[in-house]
């Protein structure tokens, strides 16, 4: 059995249908539906009622359902901890998103330093259900992440304890000429260029659930995906497009004028959490969480 077999059935589950399924995982749909088929085969039992619509999973695939969640937690819980215990210093571990370890961890972590001392802090990134699949298998002490309503309902049944670290916005912004006017502006009769997150990215999800909708009457047409933020504000200052981003990440080039929002453009508010599952692992952690917790409230 292959983990991308598990991560095809679950997207079926969430999508609803082959053909959404299929291009959340970015493969055509004949060969999606060979993947299930092969899942199916090697489990034998059928997951997927294939004769129904909207799309029905049989009771095995109800019931399988879950257990896949928890075997890809299981196996990346396990990856992490084999690599870390090739690590001999003791350390605090965190897994967050791309984007907040670029933005918002260097600057929080020269903040509880002073309360930390020499030890070591270990930093992964992972995409949005990776992240998420690790902290739940106990493979980091700490998950630094974007909050959004299903998320905090799963973290609330597993008893997680979370603190609000900060603020962010999604923006919709455009590099500039060099006079400082935006190289592309809201105009209902022209098509916008776009630079996107892909869709099953937790950004490109945000995007495409609130921030495309709420262009209303403007045309828009999407010229380029890149997973990274990083990468599309370097495609954003080559004049390519405009992208919806995390307003801290383009914090200096807004200051300086090489970038600017759009304006009238729609935006998106997001909440940066701190969140940890059962008993400190060890003194450290327990600081880095204290610590922590007296920032966030000042």
């Amino acid at each position: 059995m292959e983990t991308k077999w598990l991560h095809d059935f679950i997207a079926l589950s969430e999508q609803g249908s082959f053909s959404r399924a299929a291009e959340s995982r970015f493969v055509t749909q004949p060969a999606f539906s060979r993947r299930i088929r092969s899942l199916e085969n090697w489990l034998g039992v059928a997951l997927v009622c294939r004769n129904r619509y909207p799309l029905e999973l049989t009771p095995a695939g109800d019931s399988f359902l879950e257990q896949a969640r928890q075997l890809l937690a299981q196996i990346y819980g396990i990856r992490s901890q084999l690599r870390l215990s090739q690590q001999q210093t003791p350390g605090v571990s965190l897994i967050t998103q791309p984007a907040l370890a670029v933005t918002f961890f260097p600057a929080w972590l020269h903040r509880l330093r002073p309360a930390l001392g020499e030890g070591l802090v270990r930093l992964n990134t992972g995409h949005y259900h990776e992240a998420m699949e690790q902290f739940v298998a106990g493979a980091v002490d700490f998950l630094l992440c974007f909050a959004e309503p299903q998320q905090a309902e799963a973290l609330q049944r597993l008893n997680v304890e979370r603190l609000q670290l900060g603020q962010d916005r999604l923006v919709l912004v455009s590099a500039t000429d060099p006079q400082h006017n935006p190289r592309f502006q809201l105009n209902h009769e022209q098509p916008l260029p776009l630079l996107l997150y892909p869709k099953d990215a937790y950004l490109g999800g945000l995007v495409q659930q609130h921030c495309l909708p709420a262009l209303a009457e403007q045309p828009w047409q999407p010229v380029c995906e890149n997973a990274l933020g990083e990468g599309l504000k370097a495609q954003l200052l080559q004049g390519e497009g405009v992208a919806f981003l995390p307003e801290s990440l383009v914090r200096d080039e807004l200051a300086s004028g090489r970038v600017v929002v759009l304006e009238q453009s729609p935006s998106l508010q997001l909440d940066i959490e701190l969140c940890r599952a059962g008993e400190p692992r060890s003194e450290l952690a327990e600081r880095f969480w204290q610590q922590s917790a007296v920032l966030a409230n000042k």
